[in-house]
């Protein structure tokens, strides 16, 4: 099943373009990268994909719910809550899957979301597929690692049940055995039905994802701090 289809998708702000000309169809069980330098757009690509930023050009077609997992300076941890506590309060902010939807959410997430009076942290976990995760429950999210950053965003993106998970920059700050587990992750991720789709500067060698390159914009700085700073679209007619 098609999650999500990008034809030609762009953002091009009065600074300039931000992305453009992106093909990118994913279903449900793939994995997919968007690869590129810093102030490529990817980390504004990936948000305009889960619905959460603008695009001018183009056609955006999705099916279902997306999450978001860590996205930096848009979607980080709580420096002053732990791990088991971000699952918990994300837990309680769901709340029992309705009824009537329990036949589209992953089993897992609703496993989790029964289970967060006994042991939120051990539900999630497992949930995700994570159970080798390098997460301690006890540490404070502004003491987290990059990889650990990563890690909770996708147990947290997970508990939701949705179509369409997206990851930004997960290969930022990770040595070459955390940028194999990561991919080995999302692969387990993609396994359990959703749609993954990540962005790094590159994809490791042996991760199985179909990679979408795209390249600089023609804008000074990081493209999304440019699209922030001015988000009246160009849009042509």
């Amino acid at each position: 099943m098609k999650i999500v289809e990008a034809n030609g998708l762009g953002l091009r702000t009065r600074r300039g373009w931000v992305y453009r000309d992106v093909d990118l169809s994913a279903e449900a069980g793939e994995l997919h990268a968007v690869t590129g330098p810093p102030g490529s757009g990817r980390t504004s690509l990936l948000l305009a994909l889960a619905g959460r930023f603008p695009h001018t050009h183009g056609e955006l077609r999705r099916r279902g719910p997306a999450a978001l997992g860590r996205v930096a300076g848009v979607h980080e941890p709580d420096p002053t809550l732990t791990v088991a506590e971000h699952i918990q309060e994300r837990l309680l902010l769901l709340g029992p899957v309705p009824r009537r939807r329990r036949q589209l959410v992953p089993v897992a997430a609703v496993r989790a979301r029964r289970a967060y009076r006994r042991d939120a942290f051990a539900a999630a976990i497992a949930g995700a597929g994570f159970t080798d995760a390098p997460l301690d429950p006890d540490r404070y999210g502004r003491d987290l690692t990059p990889v650990e950053r990563q890690v909770l965003g996708l147990v947290l993106a997970s508990l939701s049940g949705p179509n369409l998970i997206v990851a930004d920059d997960v290969d930022a700050g990770a040595d070459a055995p955390e940028r194999a587990w990561i991919w080995a992750a999302l692969s387990r991720l993609a396994d359990q039905g959703y749609a993954v789709v990540a962005s790094a500067r590159a994809v490791e060698p042996g991760a199985t994802a179909v990679t979408h390159r795209i390249g600089d914009p023609a804008l000074p700085g990081p493209a999304l701090l440019a699209a922030e700073a001015d988000l009246t679209p160009e849009v042509t007619a």
